[in-house]
């Protein structure tokens, strides 16, 4: 039916752009690669099953448009010039995303994710940081130069054109084609849904990677942008894992208030009086470990932050739950593990949740949240502004407070006068500050003031962390000369790594991040090699203070000598738990995974799989799935009439 054979065509450029697309990242990545001459051609083999499956998805309008199109209508000389302008633009779309996903891949080691989810939703702030980051007109001119080779190709080398436009079919001779066309994604939604196949490929989680395709990696991301734990993980009964959690949590200065399972309410007590400093939280972007030269790293990148973790209380062993912000947001603020889907920053239920915001409140302080770009991003300035922040964004900066600025926000600099001059407001109207500070400036496309480091902006990771470093070293000397100062707790900690990508499920080095707590005249300088969470964050700053309070939080004070050492690490469908050695996975097709860690340094892991504990399977479900259950029916909520 020749109506139909464009899709014929469109088939065998899909298929060559996707097969083309998969050989250059794996050429890129081989070295990373398991490259067994079986484990490739599994690899080939399913990534060529999930490349049908996604064309047969993104041509259901296509099929549905053939299907309903009148043929006095089809074959006019209008609808030609439009169908073949459509034809150009729907080839320049496939070759578009062939090169986007290099990038992609580049930044991530991935195909399209959640990450990529968010950017569609987000497009103002993506497409102003891909046109900051890439030559985008000479990459748009190089697709339009193939798109124009592969039509011209098919214009002149074959008679579809002419074919296509001489359509004598009825309604009833294309029904049976165009329900083929459409039953086969129908089948697939239902009986495929997360390329689970690309799991069974290899251990290697590169290999998983190539083996899917990037546009069904996009649609799997928009449909399971939220996991029900209790549908997807491995589960205990609920009344014991209530039990277990008040046992996990409870700590040797703390009782719950209530008898009741479903109350997870405790009193967190520290003997004598507590003080009330000022606190100034740094979020600082993607700042990983493996970026600093106290960890090993010899480019010395981070020579300030290096010095100052010497003066500072510094917790050298310590991990990220996620690889996003507002999964290092959720951590530090709410002390949660990383339940299953997206961060609970981004879920529109999530006013009134219990966390460090509060409590700050309940002490008197003044709650800023203070962000270089602008705040609806990832939903920030909904979440903290319902729990217990003022919102401070690029909205809030007058054009004489920006000396520089990109499309994520302002520079570092320029985020930190703005939060000075915050804290210079609260100590006038005496009152102590509790400032949550994120930037901005070490995220692609990595620009920021020229002159102030020896690396150019706009080339490179390397440059914005250096920037980083040199901006919290300005800001330190301009602090250190407020009235304030003295008695202000300085907190620095990254959000994630600065990639998450590696051979195996959950690799922890790329979790590992710094933490320090500077206040030269309130605390000594000491180096605390205890493996710790970004959850442990906010009970460790309390218990400096020696602040008696009520708690929801899993977290614990990493400063106690009955701290249990342990890290809590995620994506958005694997959760780990890392003790004794072992990290434990779960994952969302209801099984466990267990790893005996032998080694973990700024650049790989070795893990070796053996055979789970049921204790240690125990513990890690406790953790994911009380968490999951107290957000499902409301049990991480703050009341005042409680505090």
């Amino acid at each position: 039916m020749s109506r139909y054979k464009f899709l014929g065509y469109f088939f065998v450029i899909f298929l060559s752009v996707s097969f083309l697309t998969r050989i250059v990242l794996l050429v890129h990545s081989f070295s990373l690669l398991d490259a067994s001459v079986f484990t490739l051609l599994k690899l080939f083999l399913v990534g060529f099953f999930y490349d049908i499956v996604a064309y047969f998805y993104y041509i259901i309008p296509f099929v549905i448009y053939l299907f309903i199109i009148p043929q006095k209508v089809f074959n006019s000389k209008i609808h030609k010039i439009i169908s073949l302008l459509v034809f150009f633009g729907v080839v320049f779309g496939v070759v578009f995303n062939g090169f986007s996903e290099w990038f992609f891949w580049e930044e991530f080691g991935k195909r399209f994710n959640f990450i990529a989810v968010d950017y569609l939703v987000y497009t103002h702030e993506v497409i102003q940081n891909i046109r900051e980051s890439y030559p985008m007109p000479l990459l748009i001119g190089v697709i339009f130069i193939i798109t124009s080779v592969i039509f011209s190709i098919i214009y002149k080398k074959t008679d579809a054109f002419d074919a296509f436009f001489q359509d004598e079919s009825s309604y009833k001779s294309r029904l049976p084609i165009t329900v083929i066309l459409l039953l086969i994604p129908v089948i697939s939604f239902v009986f495929l849904n997360k390329q689970t196949i690309a799991v069974n490929v290899s251990e290697n989680r590169y290999n998983q990677e190539l083996s899917k395709n990037g546009f069904y990696s996009l649609f799997s991301a928009f449909r399971n942008n939220e996991l029900d734990y209790n549908e997807f993980y491995v589960t205990r009964n609920r009344n014991e894992v209530l039990k277990d959690y008040r046992t996990l949590v409870k700590g040797n200065n703390s009782h719950f208030l209530s008898e009741d399972l479903n109350d997870t309410l405790r009193h967190v007590r520290h003997e004598g009086t507590g003080s009330k400093p000022n606190v100034m939280l740094v979020m600082i972007e993607s700042l990983s470990a493996s970026y600093m030269g106290i960890y090993g790293d010899d480019k010395n990148l981070t020579p300030h932050i290096d010095a100052l973790t010497k003066k500072s209380l510094f917790f050298s062993n310590f991990y990220a739950t996620g690889t996003r912000t507002v999964r290092g947001m959720e951590a530090v603020t709410m002390s949660v593990p990383p339940t299953a889907g997206r961060s609970i920053v981004k879920r529109p239920d999530n006013h009134n949740m219990f966390g460090m915001g509060w409590i700050f409140k309940d002490k008197g302080y003044d709650n800023k949240f203070i962000y270089a770009g602008h705040g609806y991003f990832d939903n920030m300035n909904a979440y903290f502004g319902h729990n217990g922040f003022k919102i401070v964004d690029r909205n809030s900066f007058d054009a004489s407070e920006i000396s520089f600025a990109n499309v994520w926000g302002v520079c570092d600099e320029d985020l930190y006068d703005k939060s000075i001059k915050e804290a210079d407001i609260s100590y006038a109207k005496k009152q102590p500050f509790f400032s949550f500070v994120m930037t901005t400036s070490n995220h692609r496309p990595y620009t920021y003031p020229d002159g102030k480091i020896d690396i150019p902006s706009h080339t490179g990771r390397w440059g914005g962390v250096k920037y980083t470093d040199y901006a919290i070293d300005a800001f330190l000397k301009k602090v250190s000369k407020k009235p304030w100062f003295d008695n202000t707790l300085f907190v620095f900690v990254a959000d994630h790594n600065g990639g998450s990508a590696g051979k195996t499920d959950l690799p922890l080095y790329r979790y590992k991040i710094p933490f320090l707590i500077y206040a030269p005249k309130l605390i000594q300088a000491k180096n605390i090699r205890k493996i710790s969470s970004q959850i442990d964050l906010a009970p460790t700053l309390f218990s400096l203070m020696n602040w008696s309070y009520d708690s929801k939080m899993y977290g614990q004070d990493i400063l106690s000598d009955t701290f249990k050492p342990r890290a809590l690490i995620g994506t958005y469908q694997k959760l780990g738990l890392y003790e004794d050695g072992k990290l434990n996975i779960l994952l969302p097709n209801s099984t466990v995974k267990t790893y005996k860690v032998k080694k973990v340094n700024l650049k790989n892991n070795d893990y070796e799989e053996i055979e789970p504990l049921q204790e240690d399977i125990k513990k890690t479900i406790n953790y994911y799935q009380s968490a999951s259950d107290f957000y499902m029916h409301k049990l991480d909520r703050y009341d005042a009439n409680r505090l």
